[in-house]
Order: C-alpha cells, then sequence, then structure tokens
C-alpha cells in the first residue's frame, strides 16, 4: 500500500477547491477507480509534456536540426520556434494539471501524434515513431475520459 503524506500541494492535487465545494477531506485519499485513472491519466501526460518542453527551451539540437530540415528555415528561426514550442509544452503541462479542457487535450493528442510522426519523415527508424504513441494516446484517453463524463 501506498501511503501518501498529507502536504498542502497533495491536499491541493486530489482536493482541489474543496473548501468552497464542502467536499469531505477523507475523500482526499480514496478516490473511485475512475477518479485515480484519471489523475494517472493527468500526470503522464504532464510529464511528457514537461518533459519535452524543456528539452525545447533548453534548445536541443537535434529538434533545431529536424525543424530546419523540415520547413527549410535557418538556424536562428527554427532555434525561436523550439523555443516557443517548448514554452506552449510547459504551459500545457501545468494546464492539464491545473484544468484540464478537453479541446486542449485534443490539441494535445494531436501534437503527440505529429511530434511521433516527425522521426521517419527526418531519417529516424520507424521504430522511434512507434515507441512515442504514448505520447499521442495518453492525452486521447485523457480526453475520453471527460467526454464520456458528459
Amino acid at each position: 500500500m501506498i501511503v501518501l503524506y498529507y502536504t498542502p500541494f497533495i491536499h491541493f492535487i486530489f482536493c482541489g477547491n474543496c473548501y468552497n465545494n464542502n467536499i469531505n477531506h477523507n475523500q482526499l485519499f480514496y478516490m473511485s477507480n475512475e477518479k485515480k485513472l484519471e489523475w494517472v491519466l493527468r500526470i503522464g501526460v504532464a510529464g511528457e509534456f514537461l518533459g519535452h518542453g524543456i528539452f525545447a527551451i533548453q534548445g536541443k539540437q537535434a529538434w533545431i536540426d529536424w525543424t530546419q530540415q523540415l520547413l527549410g528555415v535557418s538556424p536562428s528561426f527554427a532555434s525561436t520556434f523550439i523555443l516557443i514550442v517548448g514554452i506552449l509544452d510547459v504551459l500545457l503541462a501545468i494546464a492539464v494539471l491545473v484544468r484540464p479542457v478537453r479541446p486542449i487535450l485534443l490539441w494535445m493528442a494531436l501534437w503527440g501524434f505529429w511530434t511521433a510522426l516527425l522521426r521517419p519523415l527526418v531519417g529516424e527508424p520507424i521504430w522511434d515513431f512507434i515507441e512515442r504513441w504514448a505520447n499521442w494516446a495518453a492525452p486521447l484517453a485523457l480526453y475520453y475520459v471527460y467526454k464520456m463524463r458528459k
């Protein structure tokens, strides 16, 4: 059994705005399976976009080269483009933790699919695309979790 120590951060993550919504604090550690699935997907998607976003902000050279190759742009434009993409990815990672919205999740799924597909387009093995299926499948799964609730 995993024991979570109570902290304000853990409280925020699992309980959100419980004070304003009169939610019983015992629900903090007794979530439904659906809620657990939601949080596993939210954390996984956030981690993926945060990690890729930080790589982009750091100016990962391979990604800059791929941008130049695919778009036929200068190195400075490609670097700026990758930086902007990185900042957007970090913001999306935060958004999926704070308040996920279905259209944003669809965008994340499409972006994850496109960036996985880029690998074979720039000459990497097809397996680099296949191993990244979770990059688009996890946001898409989270999208459907929210869609089923409506």
